[in-house]
């Protein structure tokens, strides 16, 4: 399995309202429910106004487009960080899915992803 690095740096925002935010620069990934509307965004376009932030988030893209039918990717990817005691924010798109993780865990992620057979590629 080949996993991009992203070569941004991204936050998670909490926004009061979806008019926070101008959504056309950068990669970003809007969720609203019932309770919350959460963003994450590459960090330098994030909104001024987030009613709550976490900055310092690195992230990997699974290259390709991956069918519904295939089961266990994120599962894999998670569990061998988990072994390496780094935690991720994932993020799914109709496409592919995209793990964060902090900066300063970034590196040892990349150590672990492809000490377990996984090819890192620059985007």
């Amino acid at each position: 399995m080949e996993l991009q690095r992203l070569p941004q740096a991204f936050s998670v925002c909490k926004l009061a309202s979806l008019q926070q935010g101008i959504y056309e620069q950068g990669l970003f990934f809007l969720g609203k429910t019932d309770e919350e509307i959460s963003l994450v965004c590459e960090t330098q376009y994030k909104p001024s106004n987030c009613t709550a932030e976490e900055d310092g988030w690195r992230g990997f893209r699974i290259k390709g487009e991956l069918d519904f039918s295939l089961i266990g990717i994120l599962s894999k990817i998670s569990t061998i960080l988990a072994e390496a005691k780094v935690g991720i924010f994932a993020v799914s798109t109709y496409n592919t899915d995209y793990i964060l993780v902090k900066e300063e865990q970034f590196q040892a992620a990349c150590e672990q992803l492809e000490k377990q057979g996984m090819k890192l590629t620059k985007l």
